[in-house]
């Protein structure tokens, strides 16, 4: 009878890979542009070659959207969702980014928690406005929130 472990795994940067696509498939989460050279910089997590969680960073000109994150269901409520965008949120911070976007249909309570604030949609920044996520991917009632990066 094998264990999972309890600790948490380690979090590292990955390149765009089929485990990728098939976690955020499998979470309900748009994949059609990642293939398309956008400016993505994916993290990811596991153990034993089998992909735990992942996020990603798109640059959209001076600004950063998170984007992709997805835990696979026997590791959601350990905390690895919160690792992840903390890791995130730590390597804008040593790339000189001041804050964060992201859009979000149903984790905006996860979000809130973590700092980020809602901001109306007409008020996006043009290079967020821009993006597949923000114009076609995500629905019009998805929610645009904000975090300020200290």
């Amino acid at each position: 009878m094998s264990q999972r472990s309890t600790e948490m795994p380690i979090i590292h940067p990955m390149g765009l890979d089929d485990s990728i696509i098939r976690l955020l498939r499998e979470s309900g989460l748009p994949t059609r542009d990642l293939e398309s050279g956008l400016d993505v910089a994916f993290l990811g997590a596991g153990d034993r070659g089998a992909l735990q969680g992942c996020v990603a960073l798109q640059r959209c000109q001076d600004l950063l959207l998170l984007r992709s994150l997805a835990v696979a269901g026997p590791y959601r409520g350990g905390g690895l969702g919160k690792a992840l965008v903390s890791r995130a949120e730590e390597q804008a911070k040593a790339e000189g980014f001041q804050e964060i976007y992201l859009l979000t249909t149903d984790a905006s309570g996860f979000f809130a928690g973590r700092g980020y604030g809602r901001v109306d949609r007409t008020n996006a920044p043009a290079s967020i406005q821009t993006t597949s996520q923000f114009s076609t991917l995500c629905p019009a009632s998805s929610t645009l929130m904000v975090k300020e990066l200290s």
